[in-house]
């Protein structure tokens, strides 16, 4: 965890923001990158051809949430290597967002704190490059989320739970933003409130964004700039 987070919140919410399609478009060039380099770890590591390397990445990542899960569960690799590995790459000229996020940022009531699947080095290199990164008081990655010394990735609920103890969030102040229905739904269960951020879906996800709002999603927004035109629905 980075940051040294003020604890507490009064009456103002505590925000969970995710990172890769939420904070920026990942499905731009990021998201290629690191499939390519997942595939590409997995064919060496594993001794497989291409295909089943890229048939492994999808069972795993459908099964588990994380492809990271499945190495780990069903041939022992090292998820720091595998991390290390797949995520080395410079973000700078791949990054797409939307402008004036910091601006939005700085006006948005409240504690920030960054919720990601992905690893500790490449999301701080993110937010950096986003100019992002002095707005949260604490930044959580995958490498974060273990519980009983498992890992515990979105959509994890004894993950989510525990943030919620962790950052001592008062009842019904915590609000995750998200692109991903599946993480939404689990904290919702547990009584956050929910944004879904339709702006940067996948292609293949873009047909379902069209139909109308989950039971689970509070809010659903096409830009992070409507957030803080809609926070008096979030209060109810």
């Amino acid at each position: 965890m980075i940051g040294d987070p003020k604890r507490g919140g009064g009456g103002k919410f505590v925000w969970f923001f995710d990172l890769d399609n939420t904070l920026h478009d990942a499905t731009h060039a990021i998201f290629q990158a690191i499939d390519s380099r997942m595939t590409d770890y997995v064919e060496r590591h594993l001794v497989v051809d291409r295909a089943e390397a890229n048939r492994l990445c999808e069972l795993y990542w459908r099964r588990y949430g994380a492809t990271l899960l499945g190495l780990v569960r069903h041939h022992a690799v090292n998820p720091h290597h595998f991390l290390r590995e797949t995520h080395d790459f410079d973000v700078t000229e791949m990054l797409r967002t939307e402008r004036g996020l910091a601006r939005l940022f700085a006006r948005l009531p409240g504690r920030k704190v960054l919720l990601t699947n992905a690893p500790c080095a490449y999301s701080s290199a993110v937010l950096r490059k986003l100019q992002l990164d002095r707005y949260f008081v604490a930044q959580y990655s995958i490498e974060h989320m273990r519980v009983h010394r498992a890992f515990r990735p979105k959509p994890s609920r004894l993950m989510l739970r525990a943030m919620l103890a962790r950052e001592r969030v008062p009842q019904g102040r915590a609000v995750l933003v998200e692109d991903s229905r599946p993480n939404l739904k689990a904290a919702r269960s547990l009584g956050f409130r929910t944004v879904l951020l339709t702006r940067h879906s996948l292609p293949r996800m873009q047909a379902g964004s069209r139909r109308a709002r989950p039971g689970y999603v509070d809010l659903r927004i096409g830009s992070m700039h409507r957030l803080p035109r809609h926070l008096a629905r979030l209060r109810r």
